[in-house]
C-alpha cells in the first residue's frame, strides 16, 4: 500500500470516530459531507471523506477490515516499515510519518530498483498473478505513438455486467484504438461477456486481450493513456513508464486513496463508480486531445522523471535502501 494509507490506518481510533456517520446511508449518499477535507491528520490535509479506504466505512469489507488491523497491531513492534514508493511523490504523509516510531524506509518505485541493482536474478521477480498474454505487445506495435488507450481492472478489481456494457460502448464511441485486458474475474459470479455488436464495431481499433505484462504495455511508445481501477501496483506502474490515467476506484480497499493521490499529482481523471458510457467517452476524449490532456502527459513524465532520480545512486530510495541495510538489517 502507498504511504498515504498506511498513515490512514495507523490513526484507526481517529477516523472510526469522524466516519461513524457514514454508517448510515443518508450521510454515505451526501455528496457535500463526502467532500468535507480531513483537516485533523498531519500529512493528509488534501483528503475527503470519501477518499478514506473503504476498510472504515464499508460493511460489506468487514471481514478483510478486521484481518488488516489484527497486522496493524504489528506495526509499532517491527524494526522498520519499508514502502513501495519515494519521498518526493508522498513527501507530506511521509514527512508526518517520520515522527511516529518505527522508522519507515520509501525504497520505491521497485521497477526501478531492480533494474539499477546489477543483480539478474532479481528479474524473475513479477508481481502478476495470472498469465500473461504478450500477443498485445506485437498489436502495440502497428500502432501511432500514444494513441493506444490501455484498459485494466487489476487481478481483484471487479464490476458488474452493467459496468463492463457502459466501459465497452464508451470506449467505442470515443473512436481511439484500445487495448482491453478481461481477466478471469472481472465480473461479479459470471463469465465477462462483451455486448452484441462490440467486437465488431471496434474490429478495426481495438484489442481483446487477457492479463497483459503490464509494465511492458505502459511503457510501450502506443500507449498514451490508461483506464485504471487505481491498485497502488498499477499506480507504480504508471508513475514508473510516465502515463495519464482515468481512475475508476471500484471501491475496494485502498483505490479512492490512489485516485485521489494521482488527482492531486496532476496525472488523473476521476471518474464516478456508477459508470456512464457517455462519462467514459468524455473523459477518453479529454484525456487523449485536450489541452489538459497534454498537461497531464507533461505531468506523469515529469513525475517519471523524479522517481528514476530517486532510485539512482544519491537519490532518496537509493540512500533510504542504503540506510535500511546499514540501521536495520545489518545492526
Amino acid at each position: 500500500m502507498s504511504a498515504s494509507v498506511l498513515h490512514f490506518f495507523y490513526h484507526r481510533q481517529i477516523l472510526d470516530k469522524a466516519l461513524l456517520k457514514l454508517k448510515d446511508k443518508s450521510y454515505a449518499a451526501n455528496d457535500e459531507y463526502l467532500d468535507m477535507p480531513i483537516d485533523f491528520i498531519p500529512g493528509l490535509r488534501h483528503m475527503r471523506l470519501k477518499d478514506v479506504p473503504t476498510f472504515f466505512w464499508d460493511r460489506v469489507y468487514a471481514q478483510k477490515h478486521t484481518a488488516v488491523w489484527r497486522e496493524m497491531e504489528k506495526y509499532t513492534k517491527a524494526s522498520a516499515i519499508v514502502v513501495n514508493t519515494f519521498d518526493e511523490l508522498e513527501r507530506e504523509a511521509l514527512d508526518a510519518m517520520k515522527s511516529i516510531p518505527p522508522a519507515i524506509y520509501p525504497i520505491g518505485p521497485l521497477q526501478f530498483l531492480e533494474e539499477e541493482i546489477p543483480n539478474k536474478l532479481l528479474r524473475t521477480f513479477g508481481n502478476n498473478l495470472l498469465k500473461e498474454h504478450t500477443n498485445c505487445l506485437e498489436w502495440l506495435d502497428s500502432q501511432e505513438p500514444n494513441s493506444v488507450v490501455y484498459v485494466s481492472f487489476g487481478t481483484s478489481a471487479v464490476m458488474t455486467n452493467d459496468n463492463l456494457i457502459e466501459f465497452a460502448w464508451g470506449l467505442a464511441n470515443c473512436k481511439h484504438p484500445f487495448l482491453l485486458v478481461i481477466n478471469p474475474d472481472l465480473l461479479i459470479g459470471k463469465e465477462a461477456i462483451l455486448p452484441p455488436g462490440f467486437t465488431k464495431d471496434t474490429a478495426d481499433r481495438a484489442m481483446i486481450s487477457g492479463w497483459c505484462p503490464q509494465e511492458e504495455v505502459l511503457c510501450h511508445s502506443s500507449t498514451g493513456g490508461f483506464l485504471t481501477h487505481s491498485g497502488w501496483s498499477s499506480t507504480m506502474d504508471t508513475i514508473s513508464a510516465g502515463v495519464p490515467i482515468i481512475s475508476w476506484p471500484s471501491s475496494f480497499i485502498d483505490q479512492v486513496t490512489n485516485c485521489r493521490n494521482a488527482v492531486l499529482w496532476g496525472t488523473g481523471l476521476e471518474i464516478d463508480i456508477n459508470v456512464k458510457r457517455d462519462k467514459v467517452e468524455k473523459m477518453v476524449r479529454e484525456l487523449m486531445e485536450s489541452d489538459k490532456g497534454k498537461e497531464m502527459k507533461k505531468k506523469a513524465m515529469e513525475w517519471k522523471k523524479s522517481a528514476q532520480e530517486s532510485i539512482k545512486p544519491g537519490g532518496s530510495s537509493y540512500v533510504n535502501l542504503d540506510k535500511l541495510i546499514q540501521e536495520v538489517l545489518l545492526h
